[in-house]
C-alpha cells in the first residue's frame, strides 16, 4: 500500500513538473515567435523551414536553392542571417537576380548569399554591445570571408557592406532552432 501511495505521489509530481515545463515552453514560443512575410516564424524550426513560409523572402529562398545552400542553412549552426526581402532584391539593377540564378553563376551567388551569413548567433543585444564596444561600429565576419559593419542611427540598426551600401534591419531577432534571422531592406554585396 505504501508503494502504491509513493508511486501515485511520484506520478502526480512528475505530471505537475511536466505541465510546468510545457507551459514554460509554450510561453517561450509565444514570446519568441514572430511574424515575417505573413507567416509565423517558429524558434523550434530551422532557418530554411521558416524562410520558405515567408512571402517576403521567396527570392531569397529561390537563390538559396539555386546555390545549393539549403543543407548548409538547415544544419546545426548556429548562424546569423541578414535576410534581404523580395523588395530588397528588386532594388538591384534589372536582370541581376535572373543572371545570378543561372547555373554558370552559382559560385558568385554562393559568395553573395554567404556574405549575408555569420557564424554564431548574434542577437540584437549582442550586435548593440559590439557596436558600443567598437565606439559606434561592429565588424561582423561573414561565411564568405568578408566583413559587414553594424552601426546605429538613432534607434535603428544598419549593416553596411564592403562597398559602402547600407541595409536597415527592419525585423530583428527572428529566432530559429539553428540561429537567428534579422530581416534587412537591401542586398549586401561583397567587395568585387
Amino acid at each position: 500500500m505504501k508503494n502504491l501511495k509513493l508511486v501515485t505521489v511520484a506520478t502526480c509530481l512528475l505530471t505537475f513538473v511536466m505541465s510546468l515545463n510545457m507551459s514554460a515552453q509554450s510561453n517561450m514560443m509565444k514570446q519568441e515567435t514572430k511574424m515575417v512575410g505573413g507567416a509565423e516564424m517558429y524558434p523550434t524550426k530551422n532557418i530554411i523551414e521558416n524562410a520558405v513560409n515567408s512571402k517576403d523572402h521567396t527570392t531569397l529562398v529561390a537563390a538559396v536553392k539555386a546555390a545549393d545552400l539549403v543543407d548548409a542553412l538547415s544544419s546545426e549552426g548556429p548562424f546569423t542571417v541578414f535576410a534581404p526581402t523580395n523588395s530588397a532584391f528588386d532594388k538591384l539593377p534589372k536582370g541581376t537576380v535572373d543572371n545570378l540564378l543561372k547555373m554558370e553563376n552559382k559560385m558568385m551567388l554562393q559568395t553573395i548569399l554567404k556574405y549575408h551569413v555569420a557564424s554564431g548567433k548574434w542577437n540584437a543585444s549582442d550586435i548593440l554591445k559590439a557596436i558600443k564596444k567598437g565606439n559606434g561600429k561592429a565588424q561582423i565576419t561573414t561565411l564568405s570571408g568578408g566583413t559587414l559593419t553594424a552601426w546605429m542611427k538613432g534607434k535603428a540598426v544598419y549593416v553596411t557592406d564592403e562597398n559602402g551600401n547600407s541595409a536597415l534591419v527592419t525585423i530583428a531577432n527572428v529566432n530559429q532552432s539553428n540561429g537567428v534571422i534579422h530581416v534587412v531592406d537591401a542586398v549586401l554585396l561583397p567587395k568585387s
